[in-house]
Order: C-alpha cells, then structure tokens, then sequence
C-alpha cells in the first residue's frame, strides 16, 4: 500500500494570478492592516482591496482580524458584512452576492489537497454566495460550494455541497434542516 510522501508535493501548476511583488505587498499590508485590531478604519480597507483588484460594492463592512489570502480573486457586492475573524483563503475567485452576513471566524476554503495521491496534490474550487447568504460563526464553506439565495450556514457547520436557496443548513456535512422563512418589517 502507498503512502503519503510530503517530498513529492509540487504545487508548480499553481498560478495565484499576480506577480511575485504584488504578492509580497499584499502579504504585510494584510498582515498590518487587515489581521490586525491596529487599522480599524473601514473605508481604508476598501480602497486597499479595491486597489489590488478586488470589485467591493458599496456599504460593505469589513471588521478587524480578517485574513484574505489574494483580492484579486474576490468580489463582493453591496451591503455585506465580512466579521470579526473571517478567513477568505481565496487561492482561486469567491464571489459574494448583496447582502451576506460572514459571522465571526467563519471560513471560506477555496483549496484542499487530493489525499489520494501520495503527493497531496493541491485541489481548488471556487466558491459563490448568493445574495442574502448567512455563513454563522466559526462554519466552513468548502472548495467548489455555491450557496444559494437566502441559504444559511448555521455555526460550526461545514458546508462541502451546494446549499439550495432559502433553506437552513446545520451539522458536519451540513444538511438542510428546515426552509428558510424571512418576515416583512
């Protein structure tokens, strides 16, 4: 039977889709800026990620301690909230719709490793929420996942399928749990 050798993992076929020197600026200024409790001014924090290429809406919030791995492969339109402790490990494109909520320390993990192979392969998918999308504190979003309108993602759970529209999703794999139902104010 075979084994995992760590030796043979070559992630050369990977392309993070920036040079080197964007790479390595974007990596402090995260480090600085966006991990930290140090810059907690929000607009600042717009102009940098629209400045690296991400497309950012209008109204959108973006609290402290949040890791993004590459704004170029990020899009999020209006009105959405990205908590406390948020990790967008975006090795390939996340798009989030109008209106999401990314609770505190939620996930979203657009790479995996193939455990089939001895050399671990590097797997990436990339991730779609739709408008509306709640992800609760501490959940997963897994590579390759789309959530649908209104879904949510209750916390600590893990999503490694799609989640359908308007349906509340629990557990490790998540699981619809029940529909959705929002009141009019």
């Amino acid at each position: 039977m075979s084994q995992t050798d760590l030796s043979l993992y070559n992630n050369h076929p990977y392309q993070p889709g920036a040079g080197w020197v964007k790479r390595t600026l974007w990596f402090y200024i995260n480090a600085i800026i966006f991990k930290s409790y140090l810059l907690p001014i929000n607009q600042i924090k717009i102009f940098l990620l629209r400045a690296f290429g991400a497309k950012i809406g209008t109204g959108v919030v973006i609290k402290p301690n949040v890791n993004i791995k590459y704004p170029w492969h990020l899009t999020v339109d209006n009105n959405t909230w990205i908590g406390e402790g948020v990790w967008i490990d975006n090795l390939v494109m996340v798009t989030i719709g109008s209106n999401v909520c990314l609770s505190q320390g939620a996930i979203l993990q657009t790479g995996n490793h193939n455990y089939k192979k001895s050399s671990f392969d590097l797997i990436t998918g990339s991730i779609v929420l739709k408008d509306g999308v709640w992800v609760g504190c501490g959940a997963t979003v897994s590579a390759g996942v789309t959530a649908g309108s209104h879904s949510v993602l209750t916390t600590g759970s893990i999503a490694n399928k799609n989640l359908n529209e308007y349906f509340i999703y629990q557990g490790n794999p998540a699981v619809a749990v029940r529909k959705r139902e929002i009141a009019a104010v």
